[in-house]
C-alpha cells in the first residue's frame, strides 16, 4: 500500500463529473489498484475513489498544468466502464509505501453472525428453490458471505450486514467481479441483505445490478427456535 500526501485537485469522469478544487489530501493507492483520496474530515469516507479493476499511470503535466504549478500527473482509469480519475500533484509533502500482509477479514459481531447463519438456514428469504453452496465461501480478497446455486443457472453471492452503507456494496461489487471470472459460477449476481439499508446505500446497488433485501432479524429468529410469535 502506497500513501501519499500531497496537495492536489481532483477531477472524476464517467457516469458522473466531480472536482476537488487544490488543497492537502491524503492518497491512498491499494495493491488492489484501487486509489482513495482523503481529507482530514469526513471520518472513513473517502472523498472520491476508483475501485478495482483500474489501472494507475503516471504522466508529465502539459505545458498549462505545468505553468499552473503541477508536477505530475495520476491518471486512474478503470477498466470495464472507462471511469477516469485525474489526479494533479502540485506538491508531495510525504510519500511511503507498506507491505500489509495477507488480512484475516472482518470478524463479525453478534447479531451480524447470527444473521448470517439464519439466512443460511432461510435461504427462502432471498428467493424461491436456491441451494446454499457454502457459507464464508473464500475468495483472493475476503470471503463471501453466502454463495447460493440459482435453479435457473449461476449463482447468487449475498453480502450479509447489519446496517448497510454504501462500504459494504463496494465490497460485493469488488465480490462479483472476482466470482464472475469463475466459469464454474458464472453467471453470478448479487444480493445485498441487512437489517437496514441507507438509502444511498440502496441507490448505488440499483444502479449496480445488485438486488436489496432487508432482514427481519427478530422474525427469521422466531422461524429458526420454533417459538410461536403473536406479532
Amino acid at each position: 500500500m502506497r500513501l501519499v500526501i500531497a496537495r492536489c485537485s481532483v477531477d472524476y469522469t464517467g457516469r458522473l463529473n466531480a472536482h476537488l478544487p487544490l488543497a492537502t489530501r491524503l492518497l491512498v493507492h491499494k495493491g488492489d489498484g484501487s486509489l482513495l483520496v482523503h481529507s482530514d474530515g469526513g471520518s472513513y469516507k473517502p472523498l472520491n475513489w476508483m475501485s478495482p479493476p483500474c489501472t494507475l499511470t503516471v504522466e508529465e503535466p502539459d505545458a498549462e498544468s505545468a505553468s499552473a504549478g503541477v508536477a505530475e500527473h495520476w491518471r486512474v482509469t478503470h477498466a470495464k466502464t472507462g471511469d477516469a480519475l485525474l489526479v494533479r500533484i502540485y506538491e508531495v509533502l510525504h510519500d511511503s509505501t507498506h507491505e500489509l500482509g495477507i488480512d484475516p477479514g472482518l470478524q463479525k459481531d453478534g447479531v451480524e453472525a447470527d444473521l448470517q447463519r439464519l439466512l443460511a438456514e432461510q435461504v427462502d428469504v432471498i428467493g424461491d428453490d436456491l441451494q446454499l453452496v457454502r457459507r464464508e465461501y473464500p475468495t483472493a480478497i475476503g470471503p463471501v458471505d453466502l454463495l447460493l446455486r440459482n435453479p435457473e443457472g449461476g449463482t447468487i453471492a449475498v453480502e450479509v450486514k447489519r446496517r448497510g452503507d454504501i462500504d459494504g456494496v463496494e465490497q460485493l461489487t469488488r465480490y462479483l467481479e472476482l466470482l464472475g471470472r469463475d466459469p464454474h459460477l458464472a453467471p453470478v449476481t448479487g444480493v445485498f441483505a441487512a437489517q437496514e439499508i441507507k438509502p444511498q446505500a440502496r441507490v448505488l446497488a440499483t444502479d449496480r445490478g445488485i438486488r436489496c433485501v432487508t432482514l427481519d432479524y427478530e422474525g427469521m429468529k422466531g422461524i429458526e427456535s420454533g417459538v410461536p410469535r403473536l406479532f
